[in-house]
């Protein structure tokens, strides 16, 4: 059962809907260079507008830092959010967010109408959780909708102070995340397997922290894996390893161990002198001083694959090899490709997230089989950390 409200909660009919979508979307000389937050964001929006709410659509773009930057002004999105909402829904720009030229054409919207404000970063007190700056975008609206996951780990006024001061509700795709996640680590069904990869151990530090007291089977790829495996004593070459990391990993690997924790580290290696170097590339259970790990072997591979199969739910942060050269990507694909077909076999409950790890999925070709892709970097990351997240906290409450 949900915490939070969602849109099945309210009666939209000629309310103002003050909505916050993340649409800090990839740009290149002023074009949009992939839509898919755009697309994603749309079912929420065209459901409110058939339920007859007006959309008063707010969002951040890029960095400003609190200045008023034309090349980071929000209109490079709205040719495209028109594109993804259809022609039966009109959608209009005001080049604000506060102020009364917003409230003057928020006052002329008609219901099932989507008015698109300007950046919210172009003023400082967004990031700042202004109290004041989110009384002003709260007086224009009846009901708040946070539909924007991917920036909840922000306590800003259109994340956090709005949700204070007015009735609130999770839009279609933050329901979808949280529901996901939940599913995946508060109350899954077990055992649960998480994949942790990335090339710091550094950097995911809290992660593995809490995951190890969250999942039954813990498996490491990625450059992260050989820190651990120079903490454990194992000749790792010239491969990437903060070896000053090299307590932690042993606490870490001590704490699994003291709480039944399973943790998967490769056994086999293939190895190079460098990325470039994949034509002369091979696979090895000991490391030449000379070359570096770059992806793991056919026999960490299989045992991987085998410890998925026993499981009924599977996160997934960070690819388990440098799947982005040749042939340092087969351990990765490998492994997507069973865990999509385990998914589609309704034998697993796959969550997987991270800029690295929806690339490499979507790259495998199997994203369409995964049962949940986190569209959030950061919020996803600190979800798993077990962190309580102000955007998400807010609709709680």
């Amino acid at each position: 059962m949900n915490n939070f409200k969602t849109l099945d909660d309210y009666d939209f009919k000629g309310k103002r809907v003050l909505l916050r979508a993340d649409l800090n979307v990839p740009a290149k000389n002023g074009t949009v260079t992939d839509t898919t937050r755009i697309d994603r964001l749309a079912p929420t929006i065209k459901e409110l507008a058939l339920k007859g709410a007006k959309i008063i659509v707010v969002s951040h773009f890029s960095r400003p830092e609190g200045k008023k930057i034309p090349e980071m002004s929000l209109k490079i999105v709205f040719n495209d959010l028109g594109k993804a909402l259809g022609k039966n829904i009109p959608l209009t720009f005001v080049d604000d967010c506060i102020g009364e030229k917003v409230a003057s054409e928020i006052a002329k919207m008609k219901d099932g109408e989507v008015l698109l404000l300007e950046n919210l970063r172009f003023y400082p007190q967004e990031e700042n959780n202004d109290p004041d700056f989110a009384k002003e975008l709260a007086k224009n609206a009846d009901i708040y909708v946070n539909d924007a996951f991917s920036t909840a780990h922000r306590a800003h006024a259109s994340t956090e102070g709005v949700a204070k001061l007015l009735p609130n509700a999770a839009g279609r795709l933050m329901q979808e995340e949280l529901e996901a996640l939940n599913n995946a680590l508060t109350s899954p069904q077990r055992p649960v397997a998480a994949i942790v990869g990335g090339a710091k151990i550094s950097t995911k530090l809290d992660l593995l922290g809490n995951l190890i007291t969250k999942v039954n089977i813990l498996i490491i790829g990625g450059g992260m894996a050989n820190t651990f495996l120079y903490a454990m004593g194992v000749n790792i070459g010239n491969s990437l390893c903060e070896k000053n990391m090299a307590d932690n990993a042993r606490k870490i690997l001590s704490k699994a161990k003291d709480i039944g924790c399973d943790i998967v580290l490769p056994s086999d290696f293939v190895v190079a002198k460098n990325l470039d170097d994949g034509k002369n590339a091979k696979i090895t259970n000991v490391v030449p001083n000379d070359e570096m790990i770059l992806d793991v072997g056919p026999k960490t591979t299989k045992e991987i694959i085998n410890k998925i199969e026993t499981c009924k739910t599977l996160i997934w942060n960070g690819p388990v090899g440098a799947f982005e050269n040749k042939p340092f990507d087969k351990a990765t694909f490998e492994i997507a490709n069973a865990v999509a077909n385990l998914t589609k076999n309704n034998n697993l409950l796959s969550v997987a997230g991270g800029g690295d790890t929806v690339s490499a999925l979507n790259k495998a070709g199997v994203q369409n089989n995964i049962s949940y892709i986190s569209a959030a970097g950061g919020a996803f990351l600190e979800w798993l950390e077990g962190k309580t997240l102000p955007g998400v906290y807010a609709l709680q409450k």
